[in-house]
């Protein structure tokens, strides 16, 4: 007969969380510091309400204050998670100084547009031993990562084998792009002015439409599409030398600046905001289990959060 746990319910990464939020006392800042999404940080929050039956965190005009219960729990959590740390971290640790190793990483044009900087960046000063190789999307990642082709798929992740491992690392917004001097840049925008015009389509399989179409439709409007390319850089570039309005992700508002927003602004590209409910843009990184425990791994998984989802300040 199985014996049943006498704490059913026990989940370290609650107790993480809970130090997360009750150190920063904002739902962002402690989602950015576990590497993770405000919205699963929020659900997170209020798992630890259910749990604790408490509300923790309360607004206070434009911040978040703790309750005496969060108060009193502060100091406990953060012993805790140290306890923790030091009980699950594994002894004679990666130094990256030490790694020869080459990196396979399969991402859109726009991803790896704005992540070879940082990652280069971060290991000619942690990792001079780290080369990077960068792949277009060619492969089927479920195959490419259990073969060892690649080590990491990182984009939308909409499909994976049961057993890959995926992390949300960032979610954006679409945006309008368009060149300085665009009529669109002057005045409001509104639906009717993004219809009435021209536009370039980003798409690796030659579709003519994507979700503004579906979102302009609800509004009995429809768009023109001059051209369907397959990669952000080269619409980009279209729209930076033409009169044509491409869609760039950019942060949620209130967000730090994205990376993946960078090549439009060094191409003198305008981002508008959107006047419509257009779904949100969640990029992943995908890996191969047998990659999880690897130091070598770990550090480049590390190193990719870093880049494209950098903490405020950084």
């Amino acid at each position: 007969m199985p014996v049943s746990s006498p704490i059913p319910n026990l989940d370290a990464n609650l107790a993480v969380a809970l130090d997360a939020l009750l150190t920063e006392q904002s739902v962002t800042r402690a989602a950015a510091r576990l590497h993770t999404s405000p919205a699963a940080m929020s659900r997170t929050l209020s798992r630890l309400r259910r749990v604790l039956h408490d509300p923790l965190l309360v607004r206070a005009g434009q911040a978040m204050v703790p309750t005496p219960r969060a108060e009193a729990l502060r100091d406990e959590a953060a012993s805790v998670v140290r306890r923790l740390e030091a009980l699950l971290t594994p002894s004679g640790g990666i130094d990256p100084a030490a790694l020869r190793r080459t990196f396979t990483v399969q991402a859109s044009d726009l991803v790896g547009a704005a992540l070879a900087p940082g990652l280069l960046g971060l290991a000619r000063r942690r990792a001079p031993g780290v080369s990077l190789r960068m792949l277009a999307e060619e492969w089927e990642a479920g195959p490419a990562l259990r073969e060892g082709r690649i080590d990491l798929e990182i984009g939308s992740i909409d499909h994976v084998d049961p057993e890959t491992r995926v992390e949300e690392l960032v979610t954006l917004r679409m945006a309008a792009a368009v060149r300085a001097g665009h009529p669109l840049a002057e005045g409001t925008l509104t639906a009717a002015r993004l219809a009435a015009a021209e536009h370039v389509v980003v798409s690796r399989r030659g579709r003519f439409t994507g979700p503004l179409d579906a979102a302009l439709a609800e509004q009995a409007l429809s768009r023109r599409v001059s051209a369907v390319l397959p990669g952000h850089l080269a619409a980009m570039a279209l729209a930076a030398a033409g009169d044509v309005v491409c869609l760039v992700p950019t942060s949620l508002p209130g967000e730090p600046p994205s990376p993946l927003s960078d090549a439009a602004l060094t191409l003198g590209l305008h981002l508008l905001d959107i006047p419509l409910p257009l779904p949100p843009l969640t990029i992943g990184m995908a890996w191969h289990p047998r990659h999880s425990a690897d130091g070598a791994h770990q550090w480049l998984r590390g190193a990719v959060r870093r880049v494209l989802c950098p903490a405020p300040g950084e």
